[in-house]
């Protein structure tokens, strides 16, 4: 697999009061294209930190990120934000979705802002949930509230979707579909989806798995044969 993202010794430092918080310390990582990636820590690791910085939403303190050849640790703030609206798709716990809005007309806002997206239909069709294009958010349950918010994100095209404790307010099953959605966008269109969570058990449908702790990364684990979600050991 081909690099894509690449950081080096980075550091993020927080000045609170006198004292200096450190969220990530010399940490360094690739992401490839195309990769499935799980990066698992406690609370307090690192890992939300990590994703800010792939995600251009905030920059190091320390050290460089290159996407590509783009350096983000030099980066302004037009250029993150370009670099967000191309590059990234973003997926949160909560769903974030607009109340007023549709599932569809949720996922045409998205587009609106991509360079090259892909058909809302499609992607709708791609979460099996084109049959609740015209549902509200409060319509939906919270796993196909999470599906449309995947929607959404895939609907961009992105380079790299992030995933920020998707299945963190889903019960057992809806979380597992949740992440058979994820896979199935890594597998049908070749993007690189990361994910952030403290569940240990969802490492084993990664091709990486990247361990934090106390702002630096203490193990990388690659899995020859991940298995499918239904066979995780939650």
């Amino acid at each position: 697999m081909k690099t894509i993202l690449s950081a080096r010794n980075i550091s993020k430092v927080y000045q609170v009061g006198e004292n200096k918080v450190y969220a990530l310390r010399d940490t360094s990582f690739d992401l490839y294209g195309g990769e499935f990636v799980v990066v698992l820590g406690a609370s307090g690791s690192g890992k939300s930190t990590m994703l800010n910085l792939i995600g251009g939403m905030d920059r190091p303190t320390a050290g460089e990120i290159f996407y590509r050849d783009r350096p983000l640790h030099l980066a302004d703030n037009r250029e993150l934000t370009a670099y967000r609206r191309e590059t990234i798709g973003f997926v949160f716990q909560f769903y974030n979705l607009m109340p007023n809005l549709t599932a569809m007309e949720n996922i045409l806002l998205a587009t609106e802002i991509a360079a090259d997206p892909l058909p809302a239909e499609q992607v709708l069709n791609d979460v099996n949930l084109l049959d609740r294009k015209d549902h509200f958010p409060s319509q939906l349950s919270g796993g196909e509230q999470q599906r449309i918010a995947i929607a959404r994100a895939v609907a961009k095209n992105p380079e790299i979707l992030l995933c920020d404790e998707p299945t963190g307010a889903l019960d057992f099953g809806t979380g597992l579909s949740v992440l058979q959605v994820l896979l199935n966008f890594n597998q049908n269109y070749g993007k690189t989806v990361a994910i952030i969570t403290h569940n240990a058990g969802i490492a084993d449908i990664a091709n990486r798995v990247f361990t934090l702790k106390d702002g630096g990364i203490t193990h990388i684990k690659t899995n020859d044969q991940p298995i499918p979600p239904e066979e995780v050991n939650w």
